[in-house]
């Protein structure tokens, strides 16, 4: 077994990249403070063709020297909008039929291994403050609400690995019932 080189890795351009199709996901960030967090979510959302990236509330945006540390250029590639209000993003997109599901511990949250995708279907994913989580006015307002399983004692994780955790489960779904349908 050899690690691969970087040129042997097929990487797309900037260009190939904004013409890419993307995978139907869009993720809105609520009031996160931390520079890394944000640069890395930009760094997953690059990895799987996110559509696009929500920054809201305090979300600091790019260009930022602190962001760039962790996003590696994903800022340059990943689409994105600075939105004072996380409400009005989310009735925005519910308004194009986009399904808005918060990130979070609720009643009646689907467990991610339990949550389907549908055909055609487009799908926001809200994550909130590393302290308070997704506000409880965006958590009533989405269509649904996802949760991670956690069995240990801490029942958090940080919202960047949160966002890898369920973004790659809804990429994996989604090409696979792109799959049976073809």
């Amino acid at each position: 077994m050899r690690k691969l080189e970087n040129s042997e890795l097929n990487r797309k351009s900037i260009e190939g990249f904004k013409e890419s199709e993307k995978t139907p996901i869009i993720l809105i960030l609520d009031d996160i403070r931390s520079l890394h967090n944000i640069g890395s979510v930009f760094r997953t959302a690059d990895a799987f063709l996110i559509e696009k990236i929500y920054l809201c509330g305090i979300t600091a945006t790019p260009p930022n020297k602190e962001i760039h540390k962790t996003a590696l250029g994903a800022t340059e590639t990943v689409a994105w909008e600075h939105h004072q209000n996380v409400l009005e993003v989310i009735e925005n997109l519910k308004k194009e039929n986009v399904m808005t599901l918060a990130i979070e511990q609720v009643e009646s949250a689907v467990f991610l291994q339990d949550f389907k995708v549908e055909n055609k279907k487009k799908y926001a994913l809200v994550f909130g403050n590393e302290v308070y989580g997704v506000s409880q006015e965006a958590v009533a307002l989405c269509d649904g609400s996802i949760e991670i399983p956690q069995l240990g004692t801490k029942h958090s994780l940080n919202i960047s690995v949160s966002a890898g955790i369920v973004v790659w489960d809804l990429f994996v779904k989604i090409k696979q019932l792109e799959n049976k349908v073809d």
